[in-house]
């Protein structure tokens, strides 16, 4: 009688426990990985080149064929633009560290969670201290993987919106959330992905950037006026016109930057849901907002998130692809 009643408290104490146990592991990895990256006092009379130098040394003139910088100068990453050795020492002498955000619902996760965060483990910052924050509704079924050095998953209990357009929408506050209480102490940079996706080549720290924005692959070559922006008045996404039309799929910066994204995002969410309002494209529509007020510092080319029924023309390498949709199944209610 005596066990019965106090098994449930012993499981919540181990419970906190060894979740205290691994945010102390996620943060001393970090810190180790950063001691091992330090340069040494030998070599201090060496020029050591800062990440902002790296974005001006870039070679606007490799892709002829498509844009390489926007119009306030930000500029937009193509294969063939930087050397991506001098991109990861300069990071891992600044003492980078990612975050990575993805959600896995219902039956997104059994679909994509596994081969998204294996490919993963290929290709996504290696060199660099990671951690995967995993956001699902059955934490009991996130895979098991083979991890590399300074790299660490962190599963993380959600509720399960009854409307897909919902989690879609509300995944903002959660990433607010998170950077407040948690991650903002331990990673310099932040990147939100759908789960739907897989890697297929290098996802490195040339990617990294104060504010970061993608280039939708359906739409990089279209005029504005084929953009499919949200045109109604009412909404708080709504815009008349805008530079680009970015994909909602990956995100990222520095965490305050991402922090402040989320916020401003959320906030013009709920008070459509207050007028009774719903963007076009839900989330989307609302960062493409964002990002029209707020410029961007980099932008990523559709090479980091490429659907493959498109014309491959302007696309040397593939480094992030969009996965098989089933909408019809995965979004039954």
């Amino acid at each position: 009688m005596t066990q019965e009643l106090l098994a449930p408290t012993s499981r919540q104490m181990i419970s906190v426990f060894f979740l205290g146990c691994l945010i102390l592991l996620a943060i001393s990895t970090v810190y180790m990985s950063k001691e091992m990256y330090r340069p040494s006092s030998h070599s201090s009379t060496r020029k050591v080149t800062t990440m902002k130098e790296l974005d001006e040394k870039l070679n606007y003139k490799s892709r002829t064929a498509v844009e390489t910088q926007t119009a306030w100068k930000a500029p937009i990453m193509w294969e063939g633009m930087w050397d991506p050795l001098v991109y990861d020492r300069v990071h891992m002498e600044n003492q980078s560290s990612v975050a990575l955000t993805v959600f896995a619902i219902g039956r997104y996760l059994d679909a994509y969670l596994k081969t998204f965060l294996v490919s993963a483990e290929k290709h996504f910052m290696i060199g660099l201290p990671v951690i995967y924050y995993v956001f699902t509704d059955q934490p009991n079924k996130v895979p098991l993987i083979e991890l590399g050095p300074h790299r660490y998953i962190r599963t993380i209990k959600v509720e399960r919106h009854s409307r897909w357009q919902d989690i879609c929408m509300m995944r903002m506050k959660t990433i607010s959330d998170l950077i407040e209480t948690e991650l903002q102490h331990i990673f310099s940079h932040v990147f939100c992905f759908d789960v739907d996706q897989k890697f297929t080549g290098r996802f490195g720290s040339e990617a990294l950037g104060d504010s970061v924005a993608l280039l939708h692959a359906h739409y990089y070559k279209l005029p504005k006026n084929r953009f499919t922006y949200d045109r109604n008045p009412k909404s708080k996404a709504y815009m008349e016109t805008g530079d680009y039309y970015y994909h909602a799929a990956v995100f990222g910066g520095n965490w305050q930057n991402v922090k402040k994204l989320a916020d401003e995002c959320l906030a013009n969410i709920m008070e459509d849901k207050n007028n009774n309002v719903e963007a076009l494209w839900h989330d989307e529509s609302h960062l493409n907002k964002y990002f029209w007020l707020h410029k961007p510092t980099k932008l990523l080319s559709p090479e980091y998130c490429w659907d493959n029924y498109l014309n491959k023309k302007d696309i040397l390498v593939t480094r992030l692809e969009w996965a098989v949709k089933n909408y019809e199944k995965l979004r039954t209610e």
